[in-house]
């Protein structure tokens, strides 16, 4: 056959490479090989690879100053300064400051090093060379030859209903792990959006036993509450006082600046949930003088006197309120159950 009767789609083709021209095939999985090196102005000269040297160092000392700022940002900022910045709206200038001063010194140390390995590494591409690791064509052939011999053997192809009903088999196994699924442990269903507290419950002191009257909370003072009818004897006593637990502060009603917060308090008096945002710790550390609590367990920090708000640590929404006021007979009570769900978030909370 002459060259003319073969397909130009067949015919050899060369290819200029940095190692020369090389004879091949239009295959679309033919070896390329490597384009020529271009050198960049920093090889040339001299001076350019100065100012990337510079320029390299210099993103080196904005991350040293970076991290000097970060150990600054401990003693500059107290830990309940609150400024704005938009856009974020109001946060903690600790916080902030932490985060943008460590984001900067790991940012530039990067971008350091990334300009570094552009402009003053070598970038010479070097071909490592590899064996075919493609089986020979005669394996190829015998392994094809015993899949279709097996598969004619097997006569999967001419017995219809084993081939459905295999097919079928297989896609409902993995079934059976769905279902296992189920092993883990009780559906929440909707336990863990309500608590016991409901209208009417009166807040019972957990120490005295009694109904809690509002002189018995004095300003700046901490005290810790149940709803009226749990008793610790009681079977179920652990799981719901870990959804009911709630602590109650009185603080003077023009230091609260949350318009719904005093709204739902009683002469200054604020429920709010006991438990944790962040993974359900018990909260039981109070500071008078900022009307802060702080959960021993992570050191998340919520702001009473400004709707229970997170103002340091992982905790990720504030605290839930309960609103309360007092009954005819002079005892403070509920006004119903808490408006979110207590505590951490879980997975089907919406």
């Amino acid at each position: 056959m002459s060259s003319q009767q073969i397909p130009e789609d067949n015919l050899p083709v060369v290819q200029e490479t940095a190692h020369g021209a090389v004879e091949g095939t239009n295959d679309p999985f033919a070896d390329p090989g490597l384009p020529a090196h271009k050198p960049r102005i920093q090889d040339l000269d001299e001076r350019a690879a100065n100012r990337s040297e510079r320029a390299v160092a210099f993103m080196f000392v904005l991350s040293m100053l970076s991290t000097v700022g970060f150990i600054a940002s401990y003693v500059i900022f107290p830990v309940d300064k609150i400024v704005y910045i938009w856009p974020f709206g109001h946060v903690s200038a600790l916080n902030f400051s932490l985060g943008l001063t460590l984001g900067f010194a790991l940012f530039f140390i990067g971008a350091g090093a990334v300009h570094w390995a552009r402009t003053l590494m070598s970038d010479v591409e070097v071909p490592a060379e590899r064996h075919p690791i493609e089986a020979p064509a005669e394996v190829k052939a015998q392994v094809m030859a015993d899949f279709k011999a097996g598969a004619q053997e097997s006569a999967i192809g001419r017995r219809k209903l084993i081939r459905t009903t295999l097919f079928g088999a297989l896609a409902l196994v993995p079934l059976s792990g769905v279902v296992l699924l189920r092993d883990l442990g009780p559906l929440p269903e909707k336990k863990l959006r309500s608590t016991l507290w409901a209208k009417g419950k009166l807040l019972v002191n957990v120490n005295t036993g009694e109904p809690l009257r509002p002189e018995h909370v004095a300003v700046g003072s901490l005290t810790f509450a149940k709803p009226e009818g749990l008793e610790e004897d009681a079977h179920d006593f652990l799981s719901q006082i870990a959804k009911a637990a709630l602590m109650i502060v009185r603080i003077e009603p023009d230091d609260i600046k949350d318009k719904r917060q005093r709204d739902w308090a009683h002469e200054g008096i604020v429920a709010f949930s006991k438990i944790c945002t962040h993974v359900g710790c018990p909260i039981s550390l109070y500071e008078q003088q900022t009307h802060h609590v702080l959960c021993p367990c992570h050191q998340s920090t919520f702001d009473l006197s400004d709707g229970a708000r997170v103002i340091f640590g992982p905790a990720g929404h504030p605290l839930p309120q309960l609103r309360i006021g007092v009954n005819s007979e002079g005892n403070l009570e509920a006004l119903g159950d808490f408006d979110e769900p207590v505590g951490p978030s879980f997975w089907e909370r919406g």
